[in-house]
């Protein structure tokens, strides 16, 4: 082995005796605090996220050393996947909303904002249509509801949730797509219930409801396309249990400071 990697025997056996250098056992300890950490995570963190994790538990390391050592130790958050169903249909008579929010994916307090959209999740019975809201000042989601149709009642349901929850004053904005379900006399006598003011993205252009069109895509690449779900009921305790104790409680979120919705109004409200 010395002959073949030209190097002297008594060179490779003083490398022997020295043993594991001091950088080298410290790297290993980081990388088994990494692996947990990425474990807890769902296989979703990537070195930003893990970093930030490391330095709430008081280990201080940098960005650039997390990544180095997520590589060697072959950890990469999952891959992402993509594919499209429509679920918006604009072509309808009743009213639209003026775009109150201007792509200003932002609010001061909770409950002054929310934006609404809906998905598809895929199982061996069809699809599953998932509506959920979120309040834009945490990114929480306030509300969610899921059904084998795209009826307004899908939509009525995940906004009533959110109201139960939440209980917002009047004034409210409620910002969605131009989808028939969005504007139906029923989710709009709902809005006007609760003094609830209505808001729609303009015809065609999906970057109006961007901070919800993102949502679902962390969604889909965290957790709906690394499963195949055989039942509906199956797939809707996945998602229940993403949405409630991940998502809103746990996972780090980058416009938020790197906190979970939940600690990012715990702390901010309180």
């Amino acid at each position: 082995m010395c002959k073949t990697l030209e190097v002297s025997r008594s060179g490779f056996y003083a490398w022997h005796r020295r043993g594991e250098s001091d950088r080298a056992r410290d790297d290993r300890r980081v990388t088994t605090l990494i692996q947990g950490i990425f474990i807890e995570c769902r296989s979703v963190y990537g070195a930003p996220r893990v970093h930030r994790t490391l330095q709430q538990r008081g280990q201080r390391c940098s960005r650039k050393r997390v990544a180095r050592l997520m590589r060697v130790a072959g950890l990469r958050s999952k891959t992402r996947r993509r594919f499209c169903v429509k679920t918006t249909d604009s072509k309808h008579d009743h009213p639209i909303a003026p775009d109150l929010l201007g792509q200003a994916f932002t609010a001061t307090a909770p409950n002054r904002a929310w934006v609404s959209d809906i998905t598809y999740i895929p199982t061996d019975e069809g699809w599953l249509y998932l509506a959920s809201t979120m309040d834009l000042f945490s990114r929480r989601i306030v509300g969610w509801s899921m059904s084998s149709t795209l009826h307004a009642t899908t939509v009525i349901d995940a906004l009533s949730m959110a109201i139960e929850q939440r209980r917002p004053v009047a004034g409210l904005i409620h910002h969605s797509d131009r989808g028939v379900q969005y504007a139906s006399t029923e989710f709009r006598i709902v809005l006007d219930a609760h003094g609830i003011l209505a808001s729609m993205s303009r015809k065609g252009n999906c970057y109006d409801n961007a901070a919800k069109e993102s949502f679902f895509h962390t969604l889909k690449t965290e957790l709906v396309h690394h499963h195949h779900y055989r039942t509906r009921d199956e797939a809707r305790a996945s998602v229940f249990e993403y949405i409630e104790a991940f998502y809103n409680r746990r996972r780090l979120h980058s416009t938020l400071g790197y906190r979970s919705p939940h600690d990012f109004e715990t702390v901010i409200v309180a």
